[in-house]
C-alpha cells in the first residue's frame, strides 16, 4: 500500500465510510478507489482534493495527502504574525474586545492561547505563574490543580465536558498532540460525570458566576493557520450572573478587568 493510499484509507476509516459510501459521494468508482488505496493506481491531484473534501479532511492534512501523492500543497500556511493574516487577526481581536465584559480567548488547533480579552483576567487570577507563561494552553489552565480547577464549582462536570470534546477533536483530526494532551488532562484530579447531565447546556460554575461557552470558527478559510483558529467565548448562563457582570461594569465605568 502506498503512503497516499494508506492515508486515504485511514481517513475513510476515521469517518466510518465504506468504499461504496465514498464512491457514491465523490463520483470515483469503488474499483478505482480500491486501486488507489492499495497502491495499484496513482490518484490525480483533482481526485485527491475531491476525496479529501468528501472525507472532511482538515486543510493541513489535505496538504499532507497531496505531498504523499507527489503534488504541491493546495493551501497556504501563513505565520500568525505575518502580513497575510494581519487584517483577519485584527478583526478577530475586535470580536474579542467586543465580547467584554464576558471572557473570550482566541486559540489554535492545540488550544494554545493566541490572544484574549481583558475579561479573561477573572479566570487567570490566582493561577500558578508557570501555567500563564507562554505558550499558555487554555485546557491545561482550566483543569490543572494549580490553575482554575479549585475555583470551578462543577469541576467533575466541566472536566468531563472538556475531555469528551478533546477526545472527539483528536479523533476527527488524527492529531497525536491532542491525544497526548488528552492523556495528560485525564490524569488530573477532579472526577468524571457519567450519563446525561441536567439542563440545556453544560455550565462553567466559576466562583459565584455561571457561564456557558460558544465556539466560533471562520466559515470559509483557505489558509491552514486560519482554519485552525477558534474563538472560545463565555456568556452568562443565568440572570444572576448577567446582573453581577452589569453591576461590575457600572461600578468601574470601563469594564471590570481592563488593563
Amino acid at each position: 500500500m502506498s503512503d497516499v493510499g494508506r492515508m486515504l484509507r485511514g481517513w475513510r476509516d476515521t469517518r466510518r465510510m465504506s468504499q461504496l459510501d465514498l464512491s457514491s459521494r465523490s463520483g470515483v468508482s469503488t474499483r478505482h478507489l480500491s486501486f488507489v488505496e492499495t497502491g495499484r493506481s496513482r490518484p490525480t491531484r483533482q481526485m485527491l482534493l475531491r476525496l479529501a473534501e468528501e472525507l472532511d479532511v482538515p486543510l493541513r492534512a489535505r496538504n499532507e495527502l497531496l505531498l504523499a501523492g507527489g503534488f504541491a500543497p493546495a493551501y497556504p500556511q501563513s505565520e500568525l504574525d505575518g502580513p497575510p493574516l494581519a487584517e483577519v487577526l485584527a478583526a478577530l481581536r475586535n470580536v474579542l474586545a467586543g465580547h467584554s465584559p464576558h471572557p473570550a480567548v482566541l486559540v489554535d488547533r492545540h488550544w494554545t492561547m493566541v490572544d484574549a480579552n481583558d475579561a479573561v483576567a477573572r479566570f487567570t487570577a490566582g493561577c500558578a505563574p508557570e501555567l500563564l507563561t507562554p505558550p499558555v494552553n487554555v485546557l491545561r489552565l482550566a483543569l490543572h490543580p494549580a490553575g482554575m480547577a479549585p475555583r470551578i464549582g462543577n469541576l467533575a462536570e466541566w472536566r468531563t465536558h472538556i475531555l469528551h470534546r478533546l477526545d472527539r477533536q483528536a479523533a476527527a483530526t488524527g492529531d497525536p498532540v491532542l491525544r497526548e494532551m488528552y492523556a495528560e488532562l485525564a490524569g488530573y484530579p477532579g472526577g468524571e460525570v457519567t450519563g446525561h447531565p441536567d439542563g440545556l447546556v453544560v455550565p462553567l460554575r466559576f466562583e459565584d458566576l455561571d457561564f456557558f461557552s460558544i465556539t466560533t470558527v471562520l466559515g470559509t478559510p483557505r489558509d491552514v493557520t486560519l482554519s485552525e483558529l477558534a474563538i472560545e467565548a463565555f456568556l452568562p448562563a443565568d440572570a444572576a450572573t448577567a446582573a453581577a457582570l452589569r453591576r461590575e461594569v457600572a461600578g468601574s465605568g470601563h469594564g471590570p478587568w481592563a488593563r
